[in-house]
């Protein structure tokens, strides 16, 4: 599957960064993880902090998939707020994704200190913007919600809004808590940081079949095979190719990265901006005082034609920065590209393990989301890979039904 076109940003930030070899021959493993993006590498660094034998191959170079195209916003609230949440799956299940979420996102900021390469992780606001007059009862409703359950949230009329930022939007809720990062920096961090602590890696080494065994999987790759007790895919949209999850969908996308400005425009805190728009736009700032810009979402179609609508679709995203942010009207887009991008029906990453692949785990990390969704993974089959059981990812489960089930029983 071809991920991405167009120009990306991420790797030219960090040119000097770890290269691994291919596999050659054949060993074996208590743990094969298959993909070096996000999920593969956050499910590499949290196996290496108990030791385990593991190994990590990838088709590509790490973070070399969809990783590459990620923009970078690290967020507690989704792309489905807690009330939609709570009102689909009931309101324990609902409070515990998010409260998952957050931890997973706490977890994220705690990693520049024990990582030997920096992440380039930030902490930032988010604001959450009122695309149109009719939704601000919606984010009321939100805001609400949000605070009987113990998670910040502020909601600012318009004239807060005015006060903050160059536009003005009819309402607006104002959170603490989040982040942004360079992905690319962050998976190859992490990479480097399980590698050092005994996970092998291994690049441009493509699984061709499986083999299921009682005791195990046997993975023959194009140089070698690998025998490991447990396999977790972290294939992210390509997963679908392998197997095809019922409430998954793939879409198109888009983003920009602007050249740097010599000045950022009004912009509290330098927030993560997102609207209430369904699909919706998305803004944030980077350390070289860029803008990123993402959004335009349609129908997946082939990547040629995907390669066409690059240079349209990023052509409008940069006039909605301009919309915002009148200070900047004339800034250039130095990078613009297109990536595929999977949803779920309900809203829910895809987690846990599935009955037509025995001793295996699946990580795909769909929604806006994916980051913290790779975290709450790592940390769920971690602990499943050392025998503790984790009842949370019966909200995960590939082979969920639409009806919400009751709660797990999680211990507070």
């Amino acid at each position: 599957m071809k991920l991405n076109s167009g120009q990306l940003p991420w790797e030219s930030t960090f040119k000097d960064r770890p290269s691994y070899p291919s596999l050659e021959g054949d060993l074996s493993c208590d743990c094969l993880i298959v993909g070096g993006g996000m999920g593969g590498a956050m499910m590499a660094y949290r196996l290496s902090l108990s030791g385990a034998s593991a190994v990590l191959i990838d088709k590509r170079e790490i973070a070399g998939g969809s990783s590459h195209a990620n923009t970078g916003l690290l967020q507690i609230a989704n792309d489905k707020s807690l009330t939609a949440c709570i009102n689909t799956f009931g309101e324990a299940n609902g409070v515990l994704f998010y409260k998952l979420c957050k931890e997973a996102l706490d977890n994220i900021l705690d990693l520049p200190g024990k990582l030997d390469i920096d992440p380039q992780i930030i902490p930032r606001s988010s604001l959450l913007y009122a695309s149109t007059p009719e939704d601000v009862p919606l984010l009321r409703q939100e805001h609400e919600t949000l605070t009987a359950h113990g998670f910040h949230s502020e909601f600012w009329g318009a004239d807060k809004v005015r006060e903050h930022y160059s536009f003005s939007k009819p309402a607006a809720l104002y959170s603490k808590g989040d982040a942004e990062t360079n992905p690319f920096r962050t998976v190859h961090s992490l990479i480097h940081k399980a590698h050092s602590g005994g996970v092998r890696i291994y690049e441009h080494t493509r699984a061709i079949r499986y083999e299921y065994h009682a005791d195990g999987v046997t993975c023959y790759t194009d140089r070698g095979s690998i025998f490991a007790k447990k396999v977790i895919f972290s294939m992210g949209y390509e997963t679908q190719e392998m197997k095809k999850d019922r409430g998954a969908e793939l879409i198109n996308t888009y983003a920009i990265k602007t050249r740097p400005l010599a000045k950022l425009p009004k912009w509290h805190e330098q927030s993560l901006l997102w609207e209430t728009a369904r699909p919706y736009l998305y803004f944030r700032t980077t350390p070289e005082g860029c803008i990123i810009a993402g959004g335009k979402d349609e129908q997946l179609t082939d990547p040629e034609r995907r390669e066409v609508r690059v240079l349209s679709q990023c052509r409008q995203l940069l006039e909605e920065v301009e919309a915002l942010f009148p200070e900047v009207k004339g800034v250039e887009a130095e990078y613009a590209w297109g990536a595929v991008f999977g949803t779920t029906r309900d809203g829910l990453p895809l987690i846990g393990p599935h009955p037509e692949y025995p001793h295996c785990y699946f990580i795909e990390g769909y929604g806006g989301n994916g980051t913290v969704y790779s975290m709450i993974a790592a940390d769920l089959l971690a602990d499943t890979l050392a025998g503790r059981e984790r009842p949370e990812l019966e909200l995960f489960s590939l082979t969920r039904s639409a009806k919400p089930s009751p709660a797990p029983a999680v211990e507070a």
